[in-house]
């Protein structure tokens, strides 16, 4: 059975916007994303919102609603209570473009700071041979459908505009774990990972995992586990003595 709902939506570009209330009807089983299209139809035709698939598998509708981040999509509206107000806003890690829309570019430039798959060499494609077992841990990372919700989320970009600079974020750390844990990756990921993408600087609270509408394992299977290959690459006794010893039988 229908009702009309209350919704408070963010309006506005780079220059300032304020949330505006909005009364919208809602048909049993409509997710947000659903009253987001009524309102645009009904009473808001230059209403900015990004959407695609509708099914959760694209990650364009990104957005915050009631404060926390979600997929537009997949925030069914039986989730809140009939006489509650939702409040629909830009997610807030990003500079707004107007309205719903945000500019995600960051995380682009981002993406093209990771050194792509390097397989053994004279191993061509089509060659690549490996168990299923070596690469289910890895294979949970690509999953992601870059909804960019964990990179919003994440305290160090979202409260500290400056750390954009040596942060890579948690996408791009499971990015990096992906590739670091595959068994046909030679390349050693460890120190770019600390050095440029700023593992160091992630704290795990998990808000990250949290918010994944994937639930990759982002903090427990990614982060830590990249941590800890730091770790003992850098501050490992054993290991730091085997260097020296090595870098001494060069000379």
């Amino acid at each position: 059975m229908g009702y009309d709902a209350s919704f408070r939506v963010w309006r506005g570009d780079a220059d300032g916007g304020e949330l505006r209330d909005y009364s919208v009807p809602v048909n049993e089983g409509e997710v947000v994303l659903d009253i987001i299209h009524r309102l645009q139809a009904t009473q808001t035709p230059d209403l900015a919102v990004r959407w695609n698939c509708k099914a959760g598998k694209c990650g364009s509708c990104s957005a915050e609603i009631n404060g926390r981040p979600r997929l537009l999509c997949m925030t069914r509206m039986s989730t809140f209570a009939e006489d509650e107000v939702v409040t629909v806003t830009p997610m807030r890690a990003f500079p707004v473009i107007r309205d719903l829309v945000t500019d995600v570019s960051f995380n682009y430039r981002k993406a093209r700071e990771i050194p792509s798959f390097t397989p053994p060499p004279g191993l061509a494609p089509g060659e690549y041979r490996m168990q299923q077992i070596d690469v289910a841990r890895s294979q949970e990372f690509r999953k992601c459908i870059e909804c960019f919700l964990c990179q919003n989320t994440c305290h160090v970009v979202r409260d500290h505009e400056d750390n954009k600079e040596a942060f890579s974020g948690p996408r791009f750390f499971i990015r990096i774990a992906e590739l670091e844990m595959h068994p046909l990756d030679t390349a050693d990921r460890r120190d770019a990972a600390q050095d440029q993408s700023g593992l160091g600087l992630c704290n795990i609270t998990k808000c990250c995992t949290e918010v994944c509408p994937e639930d990759i394992k982002i903090t427990d299977n990614a982060i830590i586990p990249m941590k800890e290959r730091v770790v003992d690459r850098r501050y490992d006794p054993l290991v730091w003595l085997g260097n020296k010893i090595f870098r001494r039988g060069e000379t």
